[in-house]
């Protein structure tokens, strides 16, 4: 039995797409069409309750980036409750800072090829 996504998160998932900062735009030309490593990403994809930046099914790799708002305690509270729901459901969750995506992105890069590799390795 399917359940339907809520209409409402839809739509907001949608508008992100078409606000995506310059990481997350950065991110998506890298990883769109099946262009990293042959896994094919979908971008502020639902996984209700939450919207997650980048999503590969076929691993379960979440990959979030986050810009300087995630650093505030409350944030860093929220963040934690989120990974640990998607981490429930079997999910592996990675996290970047935009300021690395942007100004180290061969080393998030390196970092991304290593953990979807692992994550190949490991899923069913």
């Amino acid at each position: 039995m399917n359940k339907k996504l809520d209409p409402q998160l839809l739509i907001f998932a949608k508008f992100m797409r078409h606000t995506a900062t310059d990481a997350e735009h950065l991110m998506w030309q890298i990883l769109r069409a099946k262009r990293f490593m042959n896994l094919k990403f979908r971008r502020q994809h639902v996984i209700e309750p939450y919207i997650v930046d980048f999503y590969c099914h076929e691993i379960g790799l979440v990959i979030e980036l986050d810009g300087s708002q995630h650093g505030t305690d409350d944030a860093m509270e929220y963040d934690a409750e989120r990974t640990k729901f998607l981490e429930a459901l079997g999910l592996r969750v990675v996290r970047y800072w935009n300021n690395e995506v942007l100004g180290r992105t061969d080393v998030v890069l390196e970092d991304l090829w290593q953990r979807c590799t692992e994550s190949k390795n490991t899923s069913p």
